[in-house]
């Protein structure tokens, strides 16, 4: 029985495998046709590229020139092109990996791809001065050039001919080295590259405050040879960023020093910015076609998905047409009315431009590859559909025309009614030449939407995922992983003393000191910066380290291994400063919480943040120590403010940290030089911290006038310096001393500058800031992350200006190193009111912090003047019945008045009377919701142009040189309103504006033929306003408008009504025209 059953079980399995015999043949059958059919189709396109890209490379260097063309071949490279050139060979050789019999193909595209970085290395070597130069000072004078002959190597322009400040090729050709490297390809040879590169990344790392030309060399949309911040080269040094953080430049065989350092504080910089200009490109350019790129392939800048949708979508609302996508608009390049016999545009030149921009088919090109990526299948036809009609058929096979242009014959028809006409194709890539870089991403497309490479061949790294799904490169490195909805953020109490640890058990907070985390390290910020000027120096180069800059909070949250040893470093919020903002405990407190909802926010590496908390003795005294122990209280409950935060023993949260090993400190010969933070000792007679003296405010006599001081002789002056207690005459005769006998003046054993530190010190620990203050003036201080906090203003598209209220202010519209700030402030504060000069710094920074975290307070400000926002907040002290000057409020307060009137004043219910509200509204410059588009609505039916306070905005070249939504146009109709100098008269001015554009939009048919003068306009309304309280209250008539400035405007004898009746007797007086012959109607 048992054998026939294994008889008939053979005969079913035999049977079976029979069947399965003939569909394994099958199987195998149709994949040799499928391969065999891959292979025919890439050596189709290896026969392409040989023939279209390959064939212009240069035999020395490598490189690709822009256009191909064998009758008359170009001998310039452009960078952009040749590494798109080089990712194009890399491509097909991945799709050649695939295949078992190659031919050698693989290796003969993968080292023309390694030949032409090499050949973008070898030029940008030797001008290895640049970096160095320009990583201290972001100057276009220091750029690399991005423009090279291909056979030499040498640049074909001086730098002042070419725009070559051009952050993103070189974050493009850092992105595209990276790939390469981690598909397998030896790009890196030495350790003098790897240094090299390493100072590359030092030179994207300040994209975030570095205007340039931008991806078409141009830099604004003028052409006048100005440059500006733009989004595209902002967002390719992210991504740069991102990728080359951690990676070992020799591949899978290179040693711990050729691995390459990020500054994470920088990459968030970069992030942050970034994000906050999109979906712009810059001031002058609404959008642009470069953005494509930097947030599609092969960017892929921000995996936030509202704002990429939006992006992407505002480019093909606004830029795209029938033969592709504009460059952006009014864009004159190529087009048949340029003149190309100059350089830069004259002014109102690009309103020529309107309506008639070349279209270029390339970016199609960019949106099927990005339809690839996202799986939008629609998409990838829908480009693929309309890029079809546009290709050419020549000798060389099918080419991608650069441009398409509107041919002379028709500017007309095509003006009045865009993408109406037929335009033609450039010469380049139609005619027998190859538009290079086109046809190179056009080769890219093609390998993917034929299935010849997969995403993963062409992004390696998968930049093209969340960071959370990224591969990372090795565990002993920080690496990007986004930020996990359930971050923890650990907390290291370090205690400065035993007798502050003991002190604090008391009340429940268990601490170490700096002996009880032994072998490990605590360093303070300026350590770690030391440490890393190490990193990247070559002498062979001439190049040193990274800039002495102070690290950000996300960089003082890793844990560091520093030559054998353990190293957690304190935030320069808990640093000793030498400026006085650390003597107001409420702020620290403040500060220490803001930090906290940081980190919750912005960290974005693997592994856990730890924030090292810094406790000194000076903190227990004075009244806050009770807000001060509430923090530490809710630090040991595990949460502040919402922030999920775990205290425990150092050694114990080392496992779970970001740990960074610092591996290029190998060469430090002295490690000792890196001084850790030490234990303060306690006296041999102990005493507790509750014996210790506490200092509290101190109650200031009167001081005398500083007139009379001024005629007293230097005898009489130290006399009286010795004999008062009162800090506010010890620092106002320190000043007299200062002006007359100088800084270096001795008073007995100490000189001017020592007694005002000592005194800046003393009044900061009683707590009177007005001394503290003009102490710190007076000795010239500036504050840390005073540049970058400008920079946050500036990116937001707002400006500033420094200067007091009712004197004169300066702009200060793009990113300025400290000592320039420094340079303004004090040359415009110090002759009028001593004490801005360094209350001013503290706005600044404020206002940097906080127009990052609550964005929504800054609605309708444009321009932040920072001494009008004094002016302000001194006007709502006022308000509240506190008639002191704000100079004597502690930093704390000072903080919260400017949160409470930018608060008060974004709200719609505000109570406060008309005068009031006007008063803060001009002071802080606030405008209505669309206001500056009013004011263009208006400008363009007022052919004489707007005058404000004397300053004429003239209607041309102002309407053809910008377009409504443009930034800059908003900015220059606030450079009028800045003439006005009083708060109160600018709102009514700005109330006047929205009067005139509701008037002028209800009678289309009106058009102002002369200048419209506001200020009239407003002299009018103001007497017709005193006539009527006259008549009707018998009140006498005074050039006093502060009656006016508190009349409400949208009621019944209200301010609306009477500047109405001024502008409509403005237009009725024969300074209008009529456009039609309708009647006109006024309401």
């Amino acid at each position: 029985m048992g054998q026939a059953d294994d008889r008939k079980s053979m005969t079913y399995t035999a049977h079976y495998d029979n069947r399965l015999g003939n569909y394994n043949m099958a199987d195998q059958e149709m994949k040799a046709n499928r391969h065999e059919q891959t292979v025919k189709h890439l050596d189709s396109l290896y026969i392409c590229l040989k023939r279209q890209i390959l064939r212009y490379q240069s035999y020395s260097l490598g490189l690709f020139p822009n256009i191909g063309d064998p009758e008359n071949p170009s001998q310039i490279g452009n960078v952009r092109d040749s590494i798109y050139c080089a990712t194009a060979t890399w491509a097909l050789s991945q799709a050649y990996r695939r295949i078992d019999d190659d031919q050698g193909r693989t290796y003969e595209l993968s080292q023309s791809a390694v030949k032409c970085m090499r050949g973008i290395l070898f030029c940008w070597l030797r001008q290895a001065d640049k970096p160095e130069k320009f990583k201290r000072n972001q100057s276009a004078v220091y750029a690399l050039q991005s423009k090279f002959h291909i056979v030499t190597g040498d640049p074909v322009s001086r730098d002042e001919e070419c725009e070559h400040l051009q952050i993103d090729v070189v974050a493009l050709f850092l992105l595209s080295m990276v790939q390469m490297i981690s598909a397998g390809l030896e790009i890196i040879f030495t350790t003098d590259e790897v240094n090299f590169i390493q100072n590359l990344v030092f030179y994207v790392e300040r994209a975030y405050r570095t205007p340039d030309y931008g991806m078409w060399e141009r830099g604004s949309k003028y052409n006048n040879g100005s440059s500006e911040l733009h989004a595209s080269s902002i967002g390719l040094a992210k991504a740069a960023l991102e990728s080359i953080n951690g990676l070992n430049l020799f591949g899978e065989q290179g040693a711990s020093w050729s691995v390459i350092y990020v500054d994470i504080d920088a990459h968030n910089r970069n992030r942050t910015i970034f994000e906050t200009v999109l979906p712009r490109e810059s001031n002058s350019k609404n959008t642009d076609a470069s953005l494509l790129p930097t947030i599609c392939w092969p960017g892929f800048a921000t995996h936030e998905s509202h704002l990429r949708s939006r992006t992407v979508e505002k480019v093909q609302h606004k830029l795209q047409g029938k033969y592709g996508i504009k460059r952006y608009l009014r864009d004159g390049l190529h087009t048949v009315v340029e003149d190309k016999n100059r350089k830069y545009y004259k002014p109102a030149e690009i309103k020529m431009f309107d309506g008639i921009e070349c279209e270029w088919p390339i970016f199609y090109l960019f949106l099927i590859i990005d339809g690839m990526f996202e799986n939008d299948k629609e998409s990838v036809k829908k480009y693929i559909k309309m890029l079809k009609p546009l290709l050419k058929e020549t000798s060389n096979g099918i080419t991608v025309p650069k441009y398409y242009y509107v041919p002379a014959d028709v500017l007309m028809l095509e003006r009045s009614r865009p993408g109406s006409q037929r335009k033609v194709a450039s010469l380049e890539g139609s005619n027998g030449t190859i538009f290079l870089w086109g046809q190179a991403v056009y080769l890219v497309s093609q390998l993917l939407v034929e299935g010849l490479i997969s995403l993963s061949d062409l992004d390696p790294i998968r930049r093209h995922l969340p960071a959370s799904e990224r591969p990372r490169f090795s565990s002993r490195y920080s690496c990007f992983q986004g930020t996990p909805p359930d971050l923890v953020i650990q907390v290291v109490l370090i205690a400065e003393s035993v007798r502050l640890q003991q002190q604090l058990a008391t009340y429940g907070i268990q601490t170490q000191t700096p002996h009880q985390v032994e072998p490990i390290q605590i360093w303070a910020p300026q350590e770690l910066t030391k440490a890393y000027e190490y990193l990247g120096i070559n002498k062979k180069l001439n190049l040193t380290g990274r800039p002495s800059r102070p690290f950000g909070g996300l960089s003082t949250s890793k844990v560091y291994r520093v030559c054998g040893k353990t190293v957690l470093c304190y935030p320069l919020l808990f640093e000793d400063s030498d400026f006085y903002l650390s003597q107001d405990l409420s702020l620290v407190i403040d500060n220490c919480k803001n930090d906290l909802a940081f980190l919750s926010k912005c960290w974005k590496l693997d592994g856990r943040p730890t924030f090292c908390m810094i406790l000194r003795e000076s903190n227990m005294r004075g009244s806050h120590f009770g807000e001060y122990l509430e923090l530490l209280s809710q630090l040991k409950r595990g949460e502040v403010d919402g922030v999920r935060v775990r205290t425990a023993r150092l050694q114990s949260l080392i496992s779970s940290a970001c740990v960074e090993h610092l591996d290029f400190l190998h060469s430090v010969e002295d490690p000792s030089i890196f001084i850790s933070f030490q234990e303060k000792s306690t006296p041999s007679a102990f005493r507790s911290l509750s014996e210790v003296a506490n200092y509290g405010e101190v109650e200031e006599e009167q001081s005398i006038v500083y007139q009379d001081m001024q005629h007293r002789s230097v005898v009489e002056l130290v006399h009286a310096l010795r004999m008062t207690d009162s800090y506010k005459m010890k620092a106002q005769i320190l000043h007299i001393l200062l002006n007359r006998e100088g800084a270096h003046y001795r008073i007995e054993d100490s000189t001017i500058t020592q007694r005002l530190e000592a005194l800046s010190h003393k009044a900061g620990l009683h707590r009177h800031w007005w001394v503290v203050r003009f102490c710190s003036a007076l000795l010239g201080k500036l504050v840390d992350s005073l540049a970058p906090s400008i920079t946050s203003i500036l990116v937001r598209g707002k400006q500033v200006t420094l200067g007091v209220f009712g004197h004169e202010e300066e702009v200060v519209d793009k990113p300025v190193s400290p000592n320039e700030i420094k340079n303004i402030l004090y040359g415009k504060c110090l002759p009028y009111d001593i004490c801005q000069a360094v209350l001013q710094q503290e706005l600044i920074i404020y206002i940097g912090k906080l127009i990052g975290t609550a964005p929504e307070l800054f609605d309708g400000i444009l321009k932040i003047r920072i001494g009008w926002f004094v002016h302000a907040m001194q006007i709502e002290l006022a308000e509240i019945g506190r008639h002191v000057d704000i100079s004597n409020l502690s930093p704390h307060h000072v903080k919260r008045h400017l949160i409470a009137i930018l608060t008060r004043t974004a709200r719609e219910s505000d109570t406060r009377t008309p005068l009031r509200k006007r008063q803060l509204d001009g002071a802080l410059n606030r405008v209505p919701k669309d206001f500056y588009d009013n004011v263009w609505e208006t400008l363009e039916r007022t052919p004489g142009g707007i005058k404000v306070a004397g300053y004429l905005l003239p209607q041309q070249p102002t309407l053809s040189d910008m377009t409504m939504y443009e930034l800059n146009f908003s900015l220059l109709v606030e450079q009028m309103l800045s003439k006005i100098v009083d708060p109160s008269y600018r709102q009514i001015v700005v109330e006047t504006f929205m009067v005139v554009s509701t008037i002028l939009r209800r009678n289309p048919e009106l058009e102002f033929q002369k200048a419209v003068e506001m200020d009239k306009i407003i002299g009018e309304a103001f007497e017709e306003f005193q006539r009527d309280r006259s008549r009707l209250q018998g009140e006498e008539k005074q050039d006093d408008m502060n009656r006016f400035y508190n009349t409400p405007p949208n009621i019944k004898h209200g301010t609306t009504a009477y500047i109405s009746k001024a502008v409509v007797r403005n237009l009725l007086d024969g300074e209008m025209h009529l456009m039609t012959e309708d009647m006109c109607v006024l309401s």
